[in-house]
């Protein structure tokens, strides 16, 4: 089992009306009213202490992610972050987890491959190559990219960006949205033919195609929790039956949001304001925005239209309890999170590749450090076999890390783990 620590970098201090007074937290939130540069400053240092003081206390990886003109999570280029987080946990048996670079954004795509070919050689080789689809809010609203054109142009940057680390030759790329006339790519990564290659989605069926049609690992990211996402993760693993591929639970992942404290009452005190927070400002986009007109292919959309699983409930009418009993989030003392984790997540969608996210919402930096500091002493040891007695090889990580991570600090959380 390997699990890693995601972060989503969001605005710690929004205002307390802000769903009121503001039509989405994404897109349209206005910088001049809503944020000071140097305190943003203070967010993008917190996230790499709160990732690299993960890294210290024995997780398996640290994640980070792409996004663009929001107060949700404000990392436009997640590979500064990565290049960082790839120096400071040199030595360390931790994986650089980018998830990631998004391709139909990138123009040409060949970038994300010699970044990650960076952050790769940085790392010794321990990058894990998220590439993802990208949101419709990204992709479509702010980089402007025409929905109809969204998921092909991101297969055709996929295969550039595979070929492109692994020829040996100088090639030409003559496709429908990239032309080039000389790709030679500098530098090549470590790991080879290419670092393990993850594909981030939200539940889309020809997402699942992709990934096992391409046989790499399909990470759902979702905030809804194991119990919503339990139909959709059927479906994943009926491609992958259909295809022909084993079952190997290392090529699926699932993002959850955990809150663990001395008990279940103490949970709900330090954290309860937090995830509402998170879901009633951090989630605050208008519905169309997810999905617009041309960005689902048929089935995908018929699926969303016909189940009720996948129709996404208001967050907004929802307080800290219903979270937690829906599952949203997994919170309590760490019994009842590694209970409902090894249950509910890890065997309930089989899924050998765990990403948590202990920072959530307005989670100020000791708390967020407490999170990460009783999760990685109290859960994290107690998750690490669930999959060991079927013998499964996890194709989907670098291959000089597929043991264990080990501890680097004795657990403490008074002060930054600068």
């Amino acid at each position: 089992m390997k699990i890693s620590a995601f972060h989503l970098m969001p605005h710690r201090e929004l205002p307390a009306d802000f769903e009121k007074r503001y039509h989405s937290v994404w897109v349209t939130p206005p910088w001049w009213e809503l944020a000071d540069a140097r305190r943003v400053g203070q967010y993008y240092n917190w996230t790499l202490d709160e990732l690299l003081y993960a890294a210290r206390s024995g997780f398996d990886g640290v994640c980070t992610n792409e996004h663009h003109q929001n107060a949700y999570g404000f990392m436009p280029s997640p590979n500064l972050m990565g290049s960082v987080l790839a120096k400071l946990t040199n030595g360390m048996n931790v994986a650089i987890v980018q998830m990631g670079a998004t391709l139909p954004t990138s123009n040409p795509p060949i970038r994300v491959a010699e970044e990650y070919a960076m952050l790769d050689c940085i790392s010794g080789g321990r990058l894990v190559a998220g590439l993802p689809l990208g949101s419709p809010m990204d992709v479509n609203l702010c980089y402007g990219i025409t929905p109809m054109e969204h998921r092909e142009r991101y297969r055709e940057a996929f295969a550039l960006t595979l070929k492109a680390w692994q020829a040996r030759e100088i090639f030409a790329w003559n496709g429908r949205y990239y032309q080039l006339a000389n790709v030679n790519l500098w530098p090549r990564p470590i790991q080879q033919p290419h670092p393990p290659v993850w594909v981030p989605g939200s539940g889309s069926i020809s997402t699942f195609d992709f990934a096992v049609e391409n046989d790499v690992c399909y990470c759902f990211l979702s905030y809804s929790g194991a119990r919503s996402a339990r139909t959709m993760m059927q479906g994943y693993w009926q491609v992958v039956s259909e295809k022909g591929r084993d079952a190997n639970p290392y090529r699926a992942g699932f993002l959850q949001l955990v809150a663990v404290a001395e008990t279940d009452a103490r949970a709900e005190e330090k954290y309860a304001r937090h995830v509402e927070y998170f879901y009633h400002k951090c989630l605050h986009v208008p519905g169309i925005w997810f999905s617009p007109p041309g960005n689902q292919d048929y089935r995908s959309l018929v699926a969303t239209v016909t189940n009720p699983v996948r129709r996404a409930e208001d967050p907004k009418g929802l307080r800290y309890r219903d979270f937690v009993e829906k599952g949203y989030v997994i919170a309590g003392s760490p019994a009842t999170v590694r209970e409902r984790l090894r249950e509910e997540v890890i065997q309930g969608l089989r899924v050998g590749n765990l990403m948590v996210l202990l920072q959530i919402g307005s989670m100020p930096h000791e708390l967020t450090l407490e999170n990460i500091d009783l999760f990685a002493r109290e859960v994290l040891p107690h998750l690490r076999d669930v999959w060991d007695d079927e013998g499964w090889v996890n194709h989907w990580w670098p291959e000089g890390l597929r043991e264990p991570a080990t501890p680097r600090v004795v657990a403490g959380v008074s002060a930054s783990p600068a």
